[in-house]
């Protein structure tokens, strides 16, 4: 039997282990450190995003609401907002919204905004700076903690669709140079961090089409900024070549992933997409945060992003 006197020996000992480093032992004894330091691995949590249930067809374009309470019934964890699919920025709206997938045991994960600060036009881009920066904003009133952001582009190619089918390459306007992009971009981006900061809203620049087309040019950015609340968007189908080199490029900043399914064929192509390699990469570079599917097919979302969650939890989660 346990006296008092060896009870008491004990708890001073304890104290004095807490004392001298109250962190590390809170840390090595927390059930979270065991899990991730042992043989198991942390899962992925598997959110879809509301354009899944869209994609920019006249035909299905869901409320955010009904997107909430379809992500509900199919079985992920989370939803990420796209922006444009929006009808309703009131805060009243925002709060519904918010309340909704709460109840329902879903995070508000991710927001997915469009932005474009590739232009001389310095008007153009201080539009888009308060854009984003009223975006920003929104997250914040959502309970978001990313969101999605893009470099913009060129514009050359005006038709969305002769991009797509040019690769997404297009010409450099007439009388400037890719390097001041950059530099409209970078500059532009730094006027949105403090509202980001103030609001706790993690920007994740998206490897999208323009500048941030390549991994290069994403990191160019990312890196060229330096702060923490400038990450990087991992998006599965965006890149038409050296896929597996690109996302391992992106991978040490990536803070939330996008990933990309086809079932049916794709709206504007289709890619083969190795998602173990790509699993592997980020385990590699301790991704743990949500992967949120981007159903992007000619199939009916309601069979399709089935097997898009069967897909990516039988792979990340």
């Amino acid at each position: 039997m346990i006296s008092r006197r060896d009870l008491l020996a004990g708890t001073v000992a304890a104290g004095a282990v807490l004392t001298a480093n109250p962190a590390s032992a809170l840390v090595a004894s927390s059930p979270l450190r065991q899990e991730t330091t042992g043989k198991k691995a942390v899962k992925n949590r598997i959110a879809v995003s509301t354009y899944s249930y869209w994609r920019y067809r006249d035909d299905t374009k869901l409320s955010i609401s009904e997107c909430i309470n379809l992500a509900h019934e199919m079985g992920f964890d989370g939803v990420e907002i796209l922006h444009r699919q929006m009808t309703d920025e009131s805060p009243g709206a925002l709060q519904k919204l918010k309340q909704q997938a709460w109840r329902l045991g879903l995070d508000l994960c991710g927001f997915s905004t469009h932005q474009g600060f590739v232009s001389p036009d310095e008007s153009v881009r201080q539009k888009n700076i308060d854009d984003t920066i009223h975006q920003i904003e929104l997250a914040y009133q959502l309970g978001i903690p990313t969101m999605r952001v893009n470099t913009g582009r060129w514009n050359t190619i005006p038709d969305f669709d002769e991009l797509m089918a040019n690769k997404g390459i297009e010409p450099i306007l007439d009388g400037y140079t890719e390097d001041e992009g950059f530099k409209w971009v970078i500059d532009s981006l730094e006027k949105c961090l403090p509202a980001a900061e103030k609001c706790g809203v993690t920007l994740g620049l998206e490897n999208h089409w323009g500048l941030g087309r390549t991994a290069e040019g994403v990191m160019r950015i990312v890196d060229a900024i330096d702060s923490p609340w400038l990450q990087v968007t991992l998006d599965t189908g965006n890149f038409f070549e050296r896929n597996l080199e690109q996302f391992e490029l992106m991978a040490r900043k990536t803070v939330y992933v996008q990933a990309k399914t086809y079932y049916g064929g794709g709206t504007w192509y289709t890619l083969e997409i190795d998602y173990p390699a790509i699993a592997a990469i980020l385990r590699k570079n301790n991704f743990t945060g949500y992967i949120s599917l981007e159903f992007e097919g000619k199939e009916d979302f309601a069979t399709a992003v089935p097997k898009s969650l069967e897909l990516l939890r039988s792979t990340f989660g």
